[in-house]
């Protein structure tokens, strides 16, 4: 029907000529549908039986109210009464064309009812409604909620252990593990096992095995990453080997970890060079820690000649360092210097266009993490250029000249040409460390002709160098050298504050201190020395601004706890010092200045056993100190124990064996703890070895005399009596001398003075234990020059300072004699040989 009506359709197409009318719809007029025929619709019975029946059933025409149009006064034709009926039951809403033919499937209309308003937006519809909601209950539903679930946990997990909260990191790892056998279980249920999600699960192993690697489970941590490894089903899990691999490594298990490591790097492909040369460096370092760097020297040459890096350059030439292999190491840093790390493009960050927005973009760039980063790998590679012309230097040749001048010709014809003279200045601080300064002045005396920053540089090590010496006019020259070619070296202004500072003038150290603060606020060896010029202006409020700061800095520093503590000593703030000393003992627990320091500052407090504690370690660590010693020694007398005491004396006289009242005092406790034959023998060694110390004397004649042996005791009386006229006659030559020198006199009283067991090189003080003021042991070095008047009787009694000594029995030669009063109250002398 449908073919045969457009056959007909094409037999009524009219080509329109030039002199004809453009009529669209001339064509039409011949032959047409009855059906459309609205112009006989009155004369239509069955179009007005149908009208009449069903008018107040369907909803008013467009027409309606208005008068009928010319159509409707027209007489219907015979093809108008001859129309079929199904013409009248067309759908309303569908308007009528007001032609004759329209074209088919287009309306006037527009497709809307007869009484419906122009709406070609929609305006009048309203909102659409709202979305159907989706069955949560649906098993696809739950399915989806839980991998959310699951995924949401394993983030939280990574964000966990990004922060370092590692145990919250396996609790997060653990709970996604449960959600996902939670998954399973439903995808069984609702039977959509064939929609497994295998990324889920691999991410949750994972990140459980990466959790108990960082907890240090080593054997959850091996077992999560076999069950990975085993699954048939994860692609790429072979390369997990390399985690298991770095387990055995960290376990020390070096076997089992070459074992995996070389199981990864066979499931790799060639396509995947880093990963193959990351797994090669593993292996390398395994075998170094296992000592076989034969084998290190294999893999790390495979990585020179495959994908060269600095680590792995290094790492071979200390390898080839550690079997002796001279050619080798020769040819590792060859190779070490040919990888290029200039990654700085200078043009790229120099800002030549007058372009704000370009000026802005340099200035972002400029000090960028990728400009950082581009730093620090120049950096690190130059420190390992360096370290290794330090290491092979001296081997490699057999002279340490001749292996340095080969690693600078080496450096100067490479990329890194601009360390060659860096390599010099090494060379002289190499010089400094083998003691010959004569070399390191040479090496740094030909810079004075580069360039200035080069110049600077050495000018401060030569400056240094002569500070060391003690040649401060020569450190104050090459400082000024430095600062002349380079103003803002902080290391230079340094040096020449600490010239200045040595010559005494505090006021003009501190301004160059200052100033090299200013350059560089972190200049710790300013701050130090500043510190330390405020300390001897005598500013301490300063000098613990300073050293606060620097410990804030530098917070594990023994040296600066340690002026935190002298300084608060000098203060008189005790406690504090104290609590600087601890921290110090803390970091250095052998240091035994400090530690008599402390037993020092807590006799002050009266606490004589910590005081004791700190002064035997201070002995224990140091047992030449004298202080220590001295004071050690008086410790035990003051408590009776006279043999402990002995022994520090004994120690005493090693330590000085040229000072006689340690030779006295030793003598004096034999004495005291009933040794009379030891105590005997011991001052007779003492007059032979001190022939004119009248106290040693005066001792001999009072024991010998308290023994009964007369005789002996008149020999060394006549000794003692000779003894001092001859020290009088000194005295008054030397009086005699002055008044004719310098026209004074000195007025004497004619009676000798309280003589002491002095040393004649230092004045030495002990600390009683009984009280916190210290008792001088020697204060008169001129005691050996004295002596009583020519006419004076010859003295020989002793007051005994330890106390009344024990009585000693009578021998057969003292039957018929008076006893001896052994209280010796009338001698002078010898009344502080120990403390009080």
């Amino acid at each position: 029907m449908s073919q045969t009506w457009n056959i007909t359709m094409l037999k009524s197409v009219h080509l329109v000529g030039e002199n004809e009318s453009e009529d669209l719809y001339g064509g039409f007029e011949e032959e047409y549908n009855p059906a459309y025929d609205t112009e006989g619709l009155y004369e239509d019975e069955g179009f007005q039986q149908a009208l009449k029946t069903s008018y107040g059933k369907r909803a008013p025409g467009t027409s309606a109210g208005r008068p009928p149009g010319t159509g409707f006064q027209r007489m219907g034709t015979a093809a108008g009464r001859g129309r079929p009926m199904t013409g009248v039951a067309a759908d309303t809403s569908q308007a009528r064309p007001m032609t004759a033919v329209r074209a088919a499937g287009y309306s006037s209309m527009g497709g809307r009812a007869p009484n419906q308003t122009f709406d070609p937006l929609n305006q009048s519809k309203g909102p659409a409604p709202p979305l159907e909601g989706k069955d949560e209950d649906s098993p696809e539903e739950k399915v989806a909620l839980l991998e959310k679930q699951v995924m949401e946990l394993i983030e939280e997990s990574c964000f966990a252990a990004e922060r370092n909260d590692l145990q919250m990191a396996l609790e997060k790892a653990k709970e996604a593990g449960r959600k996902e056998r939670n998954l399973c279980r439903q995808r069984d249920q609702s039977q959509m096992a064939d929609q497994m999600n295998l990324d889920i699960t691999y991410s949750v192993l994972f990140s459980l095995a990466l959790s108990y690697h960082r907890l240090q489970l080593w054997h959850e941590a091996n077992n999560t990453y076999n069950v990975i490894v085993k699954n048939k089903m994860f692609s790429n899990a072979g390369r997990l080997r390399v985690n298991i691999g770095n387990i055995f490594f960290e376990q020390g298990k070096y076997s089992n970890a070459v074992k995996f490591y070389r199981m990864a790097l066979d499931q790799i492909p060639n396509t995947h060079k880093d990963v193959r040369i990351r797994i090669m460096k593993n292996i390398g370092l395994v075998f170094v820690r296992m000592g076989q760097y034969n084998d290190a020297v294999t893999a790390f040459e495979h990585i020179m000649s495959d994908k060269p890096d600095v680590e792995s350059g290094f790492n071979l030439l200390l390898c080839s360092y550690a079997i002796g292999d001279k050619e080798n190491m020769k040819k590792a840093f060859q190779k070490l210097l040919q990888v290029r790390v200039d990654f700085e493009d200078e043009e790229k960050y120099s800002g030549s266009s007058d372009d704000l927005k370009s000026q802005l973009i340099l200035e972002a760039i400029r000090d960028d993490p990728l400009r950082k980063w581009e730093k620090e790998q120049k950096a690190k590679a130059e420190r390992c250029i360096m370290m290794a012309a330090k290491l092979i230097a001296p081997v490699i040749e057999p002279t340490f000249d001749q292996g340095f001048d080969w690693c600078v010709d080496i450096v100067k014809g490479s990329p890194y040409q601009e360390l060659s003279n860096e390599l010099e200045i090494t060379r002289s601080i190499a010089y400094l460390k083998m003691k010959d300064f004569t070399k390191a002045t040479e090496t740094l005396k030909k810079f004075e002709k580069k360039d200035s920053k080069m110049q600077s540089q050495a000018a401060v090590n030569l400056a240094f160098m002569y500070f060391l010496e003690g040649e401060n006019a020569q450190s104050d020259k090459h400082a000024d050298i430095a600062i002349t070619a380079d103003r803002y070296n902080p290391a230079a202004l340094v040096n020449k504050g600490n010239a200045i500072m040595m010559s005494g003038d505090f006021n003009k150290a501190r301004e160059f201190y200052i100033e090299a603060m200013n350059i560089e606020a972190s200049c710790t060896e300013a701050i130090y020395n500043l510190g330390l010029c405020y300390k001897r202006m005598g500013k301490n409020d300063d000098a613990l601004e300073c050293f606060h700061k620097l410990h804030v800095m530098l917070p594990s520093n023994s040296e600066v706890l340690c002026q935190l503590g002298v300084i608060y000593e000098a203060m008189g703030n005790v406690t504090l010092a104290l609590e600087w000393y601890q921290q110090f003992l803390n970091l250095v627990p052998t240091d035994p200045t400090v530690l008599m320091r402390l037993g020092n500052l807590y006799e002050e407090e009266g606490d004589k056993s910590q005081a004791f504690q700190y002064m035997y370690e201070s002995y224990r660590y140091y047992p030449s100190n004298i202080d220590v010693i001295a004071w050690l020694g008086s410790y035990y007398i003051d408590a009776q124990f006279i043999e402990k005491a002995i022994t520090y004396f004994e120690r005493a006289v090693q330590v000085q064996p040229q000072e006689v009242k340690w030779h006295l005092m030793l003598a004096t406790c034999y004495r005291k703890a009933g040794n009379y034959g030891r105590a005997m023998q011991t001052y007779k060694e003492i007059h032979q070895k001190f022939p004119e110390n009248a106290d040693c004397l005066k001792f001999l004649v009072r024991l010998f005399n308290d023994q009964g042996l007369v005789n002996e005791g008149k020999e060394y009386a006549n000794k003692l009596n000779k003894l001092e006229k001859n020290l009088v006659q000194k005295e008054q030559r030397a009086l005699s001398a002055q008044r004719k020198g310098s026209g004074r006199s000195r007025v004497g009283s004619g009676q000798p003075e309280k003589r002491e067991y002095a040393s004649r090189d230092s004045d030495l003080t002990i600390t009683s234990p009984l009280s916190s003021d210290r008792t001088p042991l020697s204060s008169d070095r001129q005691d050996s020059n004295r002596s009583a008047p020519r006419n004076r009787p010859i003295d020989a009694s002793y007051v005994d300072p330890m106390g009344e000594a024990p009585t000693r029995p009578k021998t057969a030669g003292g039957h018929g004699r008076p006893p001896v009063d052994d209280d010796f109250g009338d001698d002078d002398i010898g009344d502080d040989l120990l403390p009080d």
